[in-house]
Formats: structure tokens, C-alpha cells, sequence
């Protein structure tokens, strides 16, 4: 009996055992289920993957999760996170922070090398053909470049075809097919460069040496009462002296007020009263370059400089003298005419606002202004994909008023660009007024956009970009200084406010066309919030709703499909249009989406494709030699950066994607596909070897731009 007791109670807790081990190993399945998002295993449905803003990716493409070490076992951990190490370091992808002195000293190496050969003599071939001879900077010794020039890369010289052969000659990185571009091919025979907006070397002298006038600007920023004096870098003499011509030529009086800035009786019209002509050190147009409150760069000492004239000025640049629609040409007696006619005479003269001839923007699709990688090549390329309207990256004032050629660059502007704009970006009325009057006589373009949006903090912190939503009288001066200077059409980009929770632009929508921008476009997130988080859209439409009639309001934020756009242009009929920025960024091909109404599910090689296109620009536009190279390979980096985001159509469970969802890793159809799905730059630069061969020795790349990354409490 005790024998039959034992045998049972043992089966009992053999019995129990098993059901332990059964409930332990249940319970381990549903751990792996819940890690493994695959639907093969249990996991979540797409919908409600996509409730959790994560891609619903068919399990078909879907990766295994990767192997995890154990935390007990330190040695196959490190074993792991070396294998990982040695995977990811086929190329060094950080870049490493160097000084000041070690660049320096990298470019004078690179000056002594014999790579650094003298264009003029690369394009001739002939040593004799520089006209420093021996004072030249760069080698002119062909045989010595010849051994060193790196292979060429396979493709044709994009400058084939022009009417001039290519300006790189043997520097260039497609030499090879040089022969091939003679007068009997069959090749499009073209001009030279299809690109404008260039900077004029006498212009950027003049900008160097701080001695550029600008009539129109300074005689309405006269006229507004915003020019404050600065006697820094000029005698109160000379200053007074100047002030004493002015009252004579113009006859009014100057006042100031209670911040001591200049004031204009309004019984004249200041715009209207300033000569077209400078004379010499009598010039009173340039009185408020010398008034300035902020200097456009520390500059030489001036002192006993005079400024240039400006009818000297337009005799070097070659240009006409501006004449504006309200400047009537009248002789010496007619001046002393009573002040009452003429302010009558010049109210009916002067150029209304909304005379000023608009943009229509409705229903167009406009390719927003993008920081690094809204350069012209990805422009061209949006343009042929289906863009609308295009605008050029963001420009600093300031830097465009010191003539910094890197800055000009932003400005140019490709012959297929026929609805182009450029977008500005000053913290202080005259700095951008100044600009602007620059633009409009050395630039062609359709409009101005004037950028009160930006979130950097290296531009916020000097009063420009979404500081200016947190001072509303200056956004005043700013759009009203600027609105006046030129006859363009003037916009203004802004976000929804400066706080998260503090929107604001609802009350000033109908100021802002008060004072003279013709459109408005809101990115729906606040400053604080930089990229996260979706738009307020719901928020656009009561800006749009609450805009005047005559002000076109432009919404933008999270439009990466078809569907986004149609929905957004129908909730909402006071909207013009919408703006797409970071939705071309990783499909550019958005713009033939919205055209088509389709999701167009693009193969690998279509998408690579673009990127020969882009490359193909970029070599016309940065250059075709060793440097143009590089330039193109690091600007299609950047690209890449963002195009890894994008998961194919025929991949989805539930189409189209969203901007916000975070992608699982994934197989793709093939494997370039599955190349561009990656997100490491090790695999970026393999593409861009693909297209612009073998990077050089040590070359590192890391992107510039996280659009969703806040650190600090501050910024979200």
C-alpha cells in the first residue's frame, strides 16, 4: 500500500513538472511572438501596426530578428559586437572633427601636390598657356599629373555636346571621351551653361570692400523711418554734412522718435525725392549704408573711402539703371513744387501692392526649399519628375551682402526652372531690404521668399528664421522694407508658432497681407517641435479660413502620397496649394503621383535611374574634374540619407506609407532593392561607387541633417 502510495505521488509531481515545463515553454512563445513582429508567428495585425506608426511590411520581406547575446556570456558578446564592428567597417562612415590649423595645413599639402594642376593648363594642355607663368598657385606639370590622375570613371563627359569643349580638359574624370565630342556627331549641340543668376566679380568686390549702393532700398527704409544712425565708422562731420544735402536737395524734415531711429515728415515722399545718380561724397543714397546699425562684415578701416557712385556702378557691371514705375524724371525748378501736390502726384504714382503682378500658386505643386539637398541637380531632377514651382535653398542675407560665392551659388537657377523663387533669411529690415534691391538687379527671379520659419539654433539665436514669430513688429518692418524695395512678389514661410501649445500665426495672417506679401505658407509644427510629431493641419485650415481674400495661403507638412494631397486640398478650399519638402526628399517621384493619381510602385533600377540623372546634373553643375566629383558623390550621400526611408509599394500590407512610420528591416525584391533599403552609410557610399566610382583613400562621410532629432529639453 505505502508502495502504491509513493508510485502515485510521484506521478503527481511528474505530472506536475510537465505541466510547469509546458506552461514555461508557452509562455517563452509568446515572449518570441511578441519580439517577432511577423504575422507567421502571431504577431499584431497591420492595422494595428500602423496604429503604432510602424510599417506594416509583408512577412514575406520581413528580416529575422537579429541574434542577441546572451548578458551572461561576456565573451560571445564581445565576439558579437566585434563581428558587428568589422561588418559595418568597410568604410569609415565618422567623420572626424578637425581643427582649424590642421585644415589649413591639409590644403596647402593639396596645393603642392601635382594633382593640383592649373585649370588653364589642364584645359589647353599646354604649359605655356597660364598667364602667371611662375607666380601661378597651382602645378603646371602635365607629366607629373598624368601618373597621378586617378582612372577615369566609365561614363561620358556630361559637358559632351555644349558648342565648347569641356572647360576641365584633362582634369576631367571622363578625358577619355573627349574625341568623341567633334562637329560631325549627331550630338544636341547646345550652349554652354543652361544655368543664370551667376555673381558678377565686379559686384562681389564691391560687396568685398563694403562699397555697394542700394538706392531703392535705402530710400524706403528712409521712407519707413527704419534707418538708425551709427557713427562708428564715419565722422559726425561727414555725417551731419550729409544730412545738411539731404534736407537741401529733398526739402523735408527729419525727425526722430522716441528710440532715436530717423523719422521722414510724411508731407513728402522720401521714396519718390532721392536722385538716381550718386555724387561722389555728397551721395545721399548711400547715407544709410554708412547709418547702419549692424555692419555687413568687419571690414578694413574705411576711414577717407568714399562709395562707389552708382552710376559708376552700373558703368562697371555693365547693367541699366534702374528706373521704378513711380520715379518721375523732372526738372531742377519743379522740385521746389508745394508739398501738398506732391504728395498728391506721388500717392497716385506709386506702385500698389496689389498691383504688383502675383504668382498664381493654386493648385501647382511646389517643391519647398530644402537646406543641402534642395540644390539645383535635385531640383532639375524634380522638375522633370512633374514640379511645378521650385525655390532655391535658404540664403543668409548677411553672407550674400559680404559676396561669399558659396552663399551666391544658392541663387543659381536652370533654364528648365520656369517658375523659380529664392528664400531669404535676415534677422533686421535693412539687411534684408539691402539684399532683396541686390537680388533683383543681379538675379532673374518670379519671387522672393522671405524664410520666418527656420528652426536651426545657429540661426535662431541671431534673430532670424522662427525667432521673428516671437517679435511681430519686426516681421512688420521686415515684410514692409522688403515688399517696398522691388515690384516682385514677395512670400513669407512661417510655422505655427514658436512654443509648442502657443500657436500665434492666426492672428497675424491677416497683418501679414496688410503688410505686402501676396502668400503665406505654414509648416504645421511649431518651433519646438522641430520634425516631430505629425503637422497640424487642422490648424492650417483655420490660418487659411481666416486669411484676406487676396493673400494665397500655402500649407505644408507630412504630404508623402496622392491621397495626402487630395485630401488636404479638399478639406480645405481656401487652401492655394500644398508644399512638399521632406515627402520628395525620399520619393521624388511624388510630383508624378499627384499628376497621375496613382502609387506608382517603382523598381530598383527606375530608382537608380534617378539617381544617374542626379548624378549627370551634379557633374554639369559642381564639374567633371576630381573635385566635381566629390562634390556630386557627397551631395547624392546626403540624398541617400533620406531615400533609405522610402519601403515599395508592393511590399506594403496597407498602402500608401506615411511619413511618420518607422520601417522594420526587410528584404527587398531584388537585391539592389535591398541595397537601398539599408541604412547604413557604408551602403550609401557603395551606391554612389556605382555611379561615380571608387571613393579616395580615407574618405569618411556622416550626414549633416536628422531631421527628427531634438536633444534638449528646449527644443521639445
Amino acid at each position: 500500500m505505502e508502495e502504491a502510495a509513493s508510485t502515485k505521488v510521484a506521478e503527481v509531481e511528474e505530472e506536475e513538472e510537465e505541466e510547469e515545463e509546458e506552461e514555461e515553454a508557452k509562455t517563452k512563445k509568446e515572449e518570441e511572438i511578441s519580439e517577432d513582429p511577423s504575422p507567421a508567428n502571431g504577431a499584431p495585425k497591420p492595422e494595428e501596426l500602423v496604429a503604432k506608426a510602424i510599417a506594416p511590411v509583408k512577412r514575406d520581406y520581413l528580416c529575422p530578428p537579429p541574434l542577441r547575446p546572451s548578458s551572461s556570456n561576456d565573451d560571445k558578446e564581445k565576439d558579437f559586437l566585434s563581428d558587428k564592428k568589422n561588418r559595418d567597417s568597410t568604410h569609415v562612415v565618422v567623420k572626424e572633427k578637425k581643427s582649424k590649423r590642421q585644415l589649413k595645413r591639409e590644403r596647402q599639402k593639396e596645393q603642392k601636390s601635382a594633382l593640383h594642376i592649373c585649370p588653364v593648363v589642364a584645359k589647353t594642355g599646354d604649359v605655356n598657356a597660364c598667364r602667371y607663368d611662375g607666380n601661378c598657385r597651382f602645378s603646371h606639370d602635365l607629366e607629373a599629373f598624368k601618373a597621378l590622375k586617378p582612372a577615369d570613371i566609365e561614363g561620358n563627359c556630361p559637358f559632351l555636346g555644349f558648342e565648347e569643349p569641356c572647360p576641365y580638359g584633362l582634369a576631367c574624370r571622363f578625358s577619355g571621351t573627349h574625341k568623341d565630342n567633334g562637329p560631325a556627331e549627331t550630338l544636341n549641340v547646345r550652349k554652354k551653361s543652361s544655368e543664370v543668376n551667376g555673381l558678377n566679380k565686379d559686384v562681389q568686390r564691391l560687396l568685398w570692400k563694403n562699397k555697394m549702393s542700394f538706392p531703392r532700398a535705402d530710400s524706403h527704409l528712409k521712407h519707413l523711418g527704419l534707418v538708425v544712425k551709427d557713427k562708428s565708422k564715419f565722422g559726425k562731420a561727414d555725417v551731419d554734412q550729409e544730412e545738411g544735402a539731404l534736407t537741401a536737395v529733398n526739402g523735408s524734415n527729419h525727425q526722430q522718435n522716441d528710440d532715436g531711429n530717423e523719422m521722414v515728415n510724411d508731407s513728402v515722399n522720401n521714396e519718390d525725392s532721392f536722385p538716381t545718380k550718386c555724387m561722389g561724397k555728397d551721395c545721399t543714397n548711400d547715407i544709410s549704408m554708412k547709418d547702419e546699425t549692424h555692419p555687413l562684415k568687419k571690414a578694413k578701416n574705411t576711414a577717407g573711402e568714399e562709395c562707389l557712385p552708382t552710376d559708376l556702378y552700373y558703368n562697371i557691371t555693365g547693367l541699366a539703371l534702374p528706373v521704378k514705375n513711380d520715379e518721375v524724371q523732372t526738372e531742377p525748378e519743379e522740385i521746389a513744387m508745394d508739398n501738398s501736390s506732391k504728395t498728391e502726384v506721388d500717392s497716385c504714382l506709386k506702385l500698389n501692392v496689389r498691383e504688383k503682378k502675383l504668382v498664381d500658386f493654386r493648385g501647382k505643386l511646389y517643391l519647398a526649399p530644402l537646406t543641402t539637398v534642395g540644390n539645383l541637380p535635385f531640383r532639375r531632377v524634380c522638375k522633370v519628375l512633374g514640379a511645378d514651382i521650385t525655390c532655391g535653398e535658404m540664403a543668409m542675407c548677411t553672407n550674400l551682402l559680404q559676396g561669399q560665392a558659396s552663399e551666391w551659388a544658392l541663387l543659381r537657377r536652370h533654364s528648365s526652372e520656369d517658375l523659380f523663387g529664392v528664400q531669404l533669411c535676415g534677422a533686421y529690415p535693412d539687411t534684408v531690404a539691402r539684399t532683396i534691391d541686390l537680388i533683383d538687379r543681379e538675379c532673374t527671379v518670379d519671387f522672393i521668399d522671405i524664410n520666418m520659419g527656420c528652426p536651426i539654433d545657429i540661426v535662431v539665436n541671431k534673430g532670424a528664421g522662427s525667432s521673428l514669430l516671437t517679435k511681430p513688429m519686426r516681421m512688420k518692418n521686415i515684410i514692409q522694407s522688403a515688399c517696398g524695395t522691388v515690384d516682385k512678389p514677395l512670400t513669407v514661410k512661417v510655422r505655427t508658432g514658436y512654443f509648442e501649445g502657443r500657436n500665434r500665426i492666426d492672428s497675424l495672417i491677416a497683418d501679414i497681407s496688410y503688410w505686402g506679401a501676396s502668400a503665406v505658407a505654414i509648416h504645421g509644427r511649431s518651433r519646438q517641435q522641430r520634425y516631430s510629431k505629425l503637422a497640424d493641419w487642422d490648424y492650417i485650415y483655420q490660418c487659411a479660413r481666416k486669411a484676406p481674400d487676396v493673400l494665397q495661403v500655402l500649407g505644408n507638412g507630412d504630404i508623402f502620397s496622392y491621397v495626402d494631397w487630395n485630401n488636404h486640398t479638399s478639406n480645405c478650399p481656401e487652401l492655394s496649394t500644398c508644399m512638399i519638402a521632406r515627402g520628395a526628399l525620399i520619393k521624388p517621384w511624388i510630383f508624378t503621383e499627384i499628376k497621375e493619381q496613382r502609387h506608382w510602385d517603382i523598381t530598383s533600377n527606375e530608382r537608380l535611374s534617378i539617381l544617374k540623372d542626379f548624378v549627370y546634373c551634379g557633374l554639369e553643375h559642381w564639374g567633371s574634374d576630381s573635385k566635381g566629383v566629390e562634390t556630386t558623390r557627397h551631395f547624392l550621400l546626403e540624398w541617400l540619407s533620406y531615400t533609405h526611408r522610402y519601403i515599395p509599394v508592393g511590399l506594403l500590407d496597407v498602402i500608401p506609407q506615411r511619413l511618420n512610420w518607422r520601417s522594420p528591416s526587410y528584404f527587398g525584391r531584388d537585391d539592389l532593392e535591398t541595397l537601398m533599403a539599408s541604412d547604413s552609410a557604408a551602403d550609401w557610399i557603395r551606391i554612389s561607387e556605382m555611379l561615380l566610382g571608387k571613393v579616395p583613400a580615407g574618405f569618411s562621410f556622416a550626414p549633416k541633417h536628422k531631421s527628427n532629432a531634438y536633444d534638449s529639453a528646449e527644443n521639445g
